[in-house]
């Protein structure tokens, strides 16, 4: 894997290193060796995937608190994404700023979200599909987020008015840290 650092501490975009032939390519996503020596958290309780149908579906911006906060390694298995994280942890050098990466099934990238980072995601075409690996399991008491608009943060997004997106997710309150 090649480890890329983002603008925001502690968030990474993990490219892959392929091996190429004849056949097409092998490449490593996952190796908790090298996420720990890179300082990240190599835990994984769980695997979730979702299918998003439409262009312009907005999924996001969620965490989980503590105690129950995540790291995650985010990508996108079939179509493309514009994927983007908020750095929410207050002693934070980066606090309160944003990032934003295109993952897609051609470029095989992910990005790794640590703890104290909402995430969310806008699909760039039809039928995509989204593979989370999570270091700790769901827990719905825990879960929390920001919303996609938040003039706190001021995400640019490829589509300003998002095609679909649920209720909950156009609700959340202005952020208060």
């Amino acid at each position: 894997m090649i480890f890329r650092e983002t603008p925001l501490a502690g968030a990474w975009v993990l490219e892959q290193d392929r091996r190429e032939d004849e056949r097409g390519y092998f490449a490593r996503t996952w190796c908790a060796n090298e996420l720990a020596a890179h300082g990240l958290n190599a835990a994984l309780a769980q695997c979730s995937v979702s299918f998003n149908a439409r262009a312009g579906t907005l999924r996001g911006m969620h965490y989980q608190a503590a105690p129950h906060a995540e790291a995650k390694v985010v990508r996108c298995t079939r179509g493309a994404i514009h994927d983007v994280i908020v750095d929410l942890r207050p002693e934070s050098p980066t606090f309160r700023r944003w990032y934003a990466a295109e993952l897609s099934e051609e470029n095989g990238a992910a990005l790794y979200v640590p703890e104290g980072f909402a995430h969310g995601f806008q699909t760039l075409v039809d039928a995509t599909e989204v593979l989370y690996m999570i270091s700790e399991f769901y827990a719905p008491e825990s879960g929390r987020g920001v919303r996609w608009n938040d003039p706190a943060f001021g995400i640019e997004w490829p589509h300003a008015d998002p095609r679909i997106l649920a209720p909950r997710d156009a609700g959340y309150p202005d952020f208060a840290p």
